[in-house]
């Protein structure tokens, strides 16, 4: 059965002649728009190259996110796909993808939408589904992600995979997506590297996490100031963290906040003022954390430790997930005669002027 799977194995579906994706986009008069921080990418080798990078898609149920004029789209095609779901937020594309749509009759479906807001749980038919604990569905997430959105978009998807819901509804579901190339040292980065930061521990905690390869920044139209990566995210079977997101999400926030202090400092922000120091000594002991360490080089585990004794704490006190540093600092600032409300306006009008 290998021989099947090898690479150069003629696909059973090809896209017949098509204009190129250059003259797509001179034909529907298309222009990548910087406050979308969007970019096209022209070559079909790196197109071929980046869809590779999610495995054997033959007869898989793939959804593209934000395909623009087509190129990965044209490549996933011929990686003889069962069904591909587009979805782009950008009118101006559409004409263009119904033209990819006609040229493989029955595969293509098209949703002019927001990927952010749009309904996963309905994309894919529901006998793909598989238990959490199977190998993955054959579904597969692909996208050349705008930057503006890359970064909130696999914070939401990562939330998704720790409730095992929207695309995560039918199983461990892979995405092989691009980011901007310092994002992706960051989703990557190991215990100690200068990278290392909040995406590290939120996609490691929740997903086997793969750096595959780096596209220059010259390859795309208009061409970025940055190169950019292409990263790979299998569900893990068993989170490394066996804690909820926010919970999760709150800890390594805190700790990150001060990146270049002892960890100490952010985790002094998980409580109020008035018990700061007493409960930061107790939760940096019974986590068994040194803190003298930097936040980068905090583990896996001491992270686990940490959110394990800071749920403990909540549970024996359950205001305290609510407590929010920043709004305690607000309230301080605030003159002892003006209500709250009427700071923000203050605020706000400043800002204005």
């Amino acid at each position: 059965f290998w021989m099947m799977a090898a690479p150069g194995k003629v696909a059973a579906f090809r896209l017949p002649p098509l204009p190129t994706i250059g003259e797509i986009i001179k034909l529907f008069r298309l222009r990548a728009q910087k406050q979308l921080s969007q970019n096209f990418l022209l070559d079909l080798r790196l197109t071929d190259k980046i869809v590779r990078q999610a495995g054997e898609l033959t007869n898989a149920h793939v959804c593209e996110v934000g395909p623009g004029p087509g190129g990965i789209t044209r490549s996933i095609l011929n990686a003889d796909v069962a069904q591909l779901l587009l979805v782009e937020k950008d009118a101006r594309f559409i004409p263009g993808l119904k033209m990819l749509s006609k040229a493989a009759p029955g595969k293509v479906d098209i949703v002019h939408g927001d990927i952010l807001t749009y309904n996963m749980e309905k994309a894919f038919p529901k006998h793909l589904k598989k238990n959490w604990e199977d190998e993955p569905p054959n579904i597969h997430i692909i996208g050349n992600l705008p930057f503006s959105v890359s970064t909130p978009l696999i914070v939401k998807w990562l939330e998704n995979v720790s409730k095992r819901d929207g695309p995560f509804f039918y199983g461990r579901t892979q995405m092989t997506l691009t980011f901007q190339k310092e994002v992706g040292e960051r989703l990557t980065a190991k215990t100690g590297g200068r990278q290392r930061s909040r995406l590290s521990i939120m996609s490691q905690h929740l997903c086997s996490v793969e750096n595959c390869f780096i596209i220059p920044g010259q390859a795309f139209v208009p061409q970025p100031q940055v190169d950019v990566a292409v990263v790979h995210f299998t569900p893990l079977v068993q989170p490394k963290i066996q804690q909820p997101f926010k919970l999760v999400e709150k800890v390594v926030q805190s700790v990150f906040q001060f990146r270049r202090k002892y960890c100490c400092r952010g985790i002094e922000i998980l409580f109020p003022e008035r018990e700061r120091l007493k409960k930061t000594e107790e939760l940096m002991m019974a986590a068994d954390v040194d803190p003298t360490l930097r936040p980068v080089q905090l583990s896996m585990s001491h992270f686990r430790n940490l959110c394990n004794v800071y749920r403990k704490m909540c549970d024996e006190d359950p205001s305290l997930f609510a407590y929010n540093y920043r709004e305690e600092l607000r309230q301080k600032r605030l003159p002892k005669n003006t209500s709250y409300s009427e700071q923000i306006e203050e605020e706000e009008e400043e800002k204005n002027q």
